[in-house]
């Protein structure tokens, strides 16, 4: 369901925009409408009070929590020392209505990472969500439902688009969502992290967005050579240029850019890349957010030890540069992007290998 085919579906009930809105908002901030004796009974038009029970079903129907996985943060990474229990991070997979299966992540102090696609055409060969390419494009509808069943469980005040896909690639309906997460859902717009590896139709369209987010480059190394090894379906633009637009913008908006760096030791953790670094970012509206590398099945890379993070760290923290050494959230769950989704899918193939083989099992095999 696409949000704006929802708005043009209310729209031929006899809805104006600010019942539409209204709709949205309690949708997005997860209050229902109860017609018996609520506003709603008088504020909507008739014809859409009639089908409200049916477009609510709709929504509600989009995506389901088909499972829960706490994480506990690694010892090697600061806690803030205002982090509660409700910031626990924990991964949920989630269900969408034709049975595919994508993951959101519950982070600290209201942060929510969600999916824009089943699977990815980017192909990082350090990530598990494109290791089947794209499977499919997430709705509008899809995106923000993600949004809403994390309300259920704790408040959400930050939305990063850093979970399964590439928003680049489902541009149209992240946009959509970004604008109703903005506008209806009462998020900050500089809480909106628009996260890419660095398609040029980003930074033409998202200057002209009515809800402009804050945006997130997917680095990982300086030297193009190596990047376009790590990222071999990313567009091939130097690494310079990136940065530049990036700069551009966030001058533009007001909001920082967020780089972010999976750091895998022997690759992208070397002194060269350092110095590389505090050359690029120098002087820039920016945030370098460092993430160890989670052990993906399959992949011999391994994150750099805690004293190698600690200097890199150092090194550009003295140069001025901020920097952040974020957690993968996942590790003790093996539920690095991709993997909690990877796990299901084949378990689900092994059960019909052995149905078609006629092998018989028992009940808690």
């Amino acid at each position: 369901m696409r949000l704006s085919l929802l708005r043009q579906r209310l729209y031929d009930l006899g809805a104006k925009p600010c019942h539409a809105d209204r709709l949205l908002r309690g949708w997005c901030q997860v209050r229902s409408y109860d017609i018996k004796g609520s506003p709603a009974a008088t504020f909507f038009p008739q014809a859409m009070r009639k089908e409200l029970p049916a477009i609510e079903a709709e929504l509600e129907g989009l995506a389901r929590l088909h499972g829960e996985y706490p994480a506990t943060p690694s010892p090697a990474l600061p806690r803030d020392a205002g982090e509660g229990v409700n910031d626990e991070v924990a991964r949920l997979l989630v269900e969408l209505n034709d049975g595919q299966m994508v993951e959101s992540v519950l982070l600290p102090r209201g942060g929510l990472c969600i999916s824009t696609q089943v699977g990815c055409a980017v192909g990082c060969v350090f990530c598990m969500s494109g290791r089947n390419g794209l499977l499919r494009q997430l709705s509008s509808a899809e995106i923000v439902a993600q949004v809403v069943l994390a309300r259920r469980r704790r408040a959400v005040n930050k939305v990063v688009f850093m979970g399964m896909g590439e928003p680049a690639h489902n541009l149209d309906n992240v946009l959509e969502a970004i604008e109703v997460l903005g506008l209806q859902g009462n998020i900050p717009h500089k809480n909106l992290v628009f996260s890419t590896v660095g398609d040029l139709r980003v930074f033409e369209r998202l200057p002209q967005e009515t809800v402009k987010p804050a945006l997130a480059l997917s680095l990982h190394s300086t030297d193009d050579a190596l990047r376009a090894k790590l990222l071999p379906q990313a567009p091939q633009i130097p690494v310079a240029e990136l940065v530049e637009r990036c700069e551009t913008y966030a001058r533009a908006t007001g909001y920082p850019t967020q780089y972010q760096w999976t750091l895998i030791e022997g690759v992208n953790d070397s002194d060269a890349e350092l110095t590389r670094l505090v050359e690029l970012l120098s002087g820039k509206y920016a945030i370098m957010n460092f993430i160890p590398f989670n052990a993906v099945d399959g992949l011999s890379y391994r994150r750099p030890a805690a004293e190698r993070l600690a200097r890199m760290m150092g090194t550009l923290k003295q140069r001025g540069i901020v920097t952040q050494l974020r957690d993968s959230a996942g590790q003790d769950v093996e539920g690095a992007c991709g993997q909690l989704r990877a796990r299901h899918v084949d378990a689900k193939r092994k059960v019909k290998q052995m149905e078609s083989s006629g092998t018989v099992l028992l009940q808690g095999e």
